[in-house]
């Protein structure tokens, strides 16, 4: 059975605590993984206690050049990605009327277009390959609305799923799936640091299972989506909120 021994993964925003435990079961998983984000001292830390499948990238994905520059230094140096999950985002909590032109082109910039510029860059190199795996990091908010998130945040979510159906149907008959993962409330800073007590005691009376997420339960679901046994699945966008919306 085909395994993702040394597959090069490509994870996005992978200093926070969601990308760290992408990462981190990716790695369990064989792969050899290129951790991106803004900002190296948490990448490098992260590199030294996992070791040499663990390669820390400086990249700021809402730049396009910047993207292909370090894509063409990937090639160079690794190859073609296999598997890229789109992580990086930012929040805010800014409704209409209080966002700014410039808060709303920030928040898509780095949460829609990153995805987009990234997954353009290796889509060829998969279709030429007959495998690949991309996985974008959702969010329930583009089902709800967004129950505490802002106008912006809420938006740029909903173009991760429009364009995770566009890529699945682009891709499908290349061996190549595309899925997202549509997760609430993990215990991260945008959770712990952006949400008043107040909406963090409202929101775990809402959530039936009674607690907020862990990253490594939504890095579990990235997991099989990437597995050569998912390749029959594509264009879903997968919840995991803990009963907080059904559908």
């Amino acid at each position: 059975m085909e395994t993702l021994d040394n597959k090069l993964a490509l994870v996005t925003g992978s200093s926070g605590v969601l990308g760290a435990a992408i990462v981190r079961s990716l790695i369990g998983r064989g792969c050899r993984v290129l951790m991106a984000d803004i900002v190296s001292e948490p990448l490098d830390a992260l590199a030294g206690e996992l070791g040499d499948k663990a390669i820390p990238l400086m990249l700021d994905v809402s730049d396009d050049l910047a993207v292909a520059k370090t894509a063409k230094e990937i090639r160079d140096a690794w190859g073609d990605v296999d598997i890229l999950v789109n992580n990086a985002g930012i929040l805010s909590n800014n409704k209409a009327v209080e966002t700014s032109p410039e808060e709303w082109r920030r928040l898509m910039s780095i949460n829609l277009d990153g995805a987009f510029f990234l997954s353009r860059e290796w889509l060829a190199g998969m279709k030429a390959k007959g495998w690949g795996r991309i996985v974008n990091i959702c969010s329930l908010a583009a089902k709800t609305g967004g129950l505490t998130a802002g106008t912006a945040y809420t938006t740029s979510k909903g173009g991760m799923t429009a364009l995770t159906f566009s890529l699945a149907r682009e891709a499908a008959g290349f061996g190549v799936t595309a899925n997202g993962v549509s997760p609430a409330y993990i215990k991260t800073p945008m959770v712990t640091e952006q949400l008043s007590e107040e909406q963090r005691q409202k929101l775990l009376n809402d959530i039936p299972v009674g607690r907020f997420c862990d990253g490594e339960e939504v890095a579990h679901v990235v997991d099989f989506l990437v597995s050569p046994l998912s390749g029959f699945i594509t264009g879903e966008i997968i919840d995991i909120n803990g009963g907080l919306h059904l559908d």
